[in-house]
């Protein structure tokens, strides 16, 4: 398959994933996920799992959801990463809004499968101001 639409098949799957998230449907969204998948939230949190990450983000925010600006896509040995850039939006949990919050996240996948994600945005700082 040429690199082009190899790149795009996985782009797709990375937004249907980041889809399935927003819309807490965990059943789809874990069907992307590799056996071994592992998620990194700032502060280092790792998260081998959806439900855990959830029962933190509970305690965090009522819901949040992204507003993509990019995917950037490219080959790495067997593995394809992606990253992805964007915007944050939600509501905390004394219902308060909040918008345009940095965000990246770093995808890598192995066999058509999401084997990790690393998350980096400025929630810290948008909490701060």
């Amino acid at each position: 398959m040429p690199k082009e639409k190899t790149f795009q098949k996985t782009i797709d799957l990375v937004n249907n994933y980041l889809n399935a998230m927003e819309d807490r449907d965990f059943e789809i969204a874990k069907s992307y996920l590799h056996k071994n998948f592992k998620l990194v939230f700032p502060g280092d949190r790792v998260f081998l799992n959806l439900e855990d990450l959830t029962n933190w983000a509970k305690l965090r925010y009522r819901w949040v959801k992204k507003d993509y600006e990019r995917f950037d896509p490219l080959s790495s040995g067997d593995n394809i990463i992606v990253y992805c850039y964007g915007t944050l939006y939600g509501e905390w949990l004394d219902e308060t809004e909040f918008s345009r919050v940095r965000f990246i996240d770093r995808f890598t996948l192995k066999d058509q499968k999401i084997l990790n994600q690393m998350v980096w945005n400025d929630m810290t700082e948008y909490i701060k101001s």
